[in-house]
């Protein structure tokens, strides 16, 4: 089962903490994708501000129809993307789902 074909979890906490193993696993499967301070991160370049909007709309009915929501920062043509589970304040499997969905409609 690939990680775009999943659906994010409801996470209000309790959840373990992905271990340095399974983000480098998990990252293995994903395009661009790095990791630092307990969070994913993606940059995604675009020919216009037009089309980097577009994509931000089409990222945001993807995160709201996955109930898990990533922070970005759009500069003209460039958006920035960065994911984590706010629960537990580090990455869960629903990070590098969203993050496979983002990159879907990219």
């Amino acid at each position: 089962m690939t990680l775009e074909s999943k659906t994010c979890v409801p996470c209000e906490g309790g959840v373990e903490r992905l271990d340095a193993g399974r983000v480098a696993s998990y990252l293995g499967v994903l395009s661009g994708w790095t990791a630092r301070d307990e969070k994913i991160h993606k940059g995604y370049a675009f020919r216009d501000f037009v089309e980097a909007m577009a994509f931000v709309n089409r990222m945001a009915a993807v995160a709201e129809h996955e109930g898990h929501h990533p922070d970005f920062r759009v500069h003209w043509n460039l958006v920035d993307v960065t994911i984590w589970t706010h629960a537990i304040d580090g990455l869960s499997e629903n990070d590098f789902i969203l993050a496979a969905k983002i990159d879907a409609a990219r």
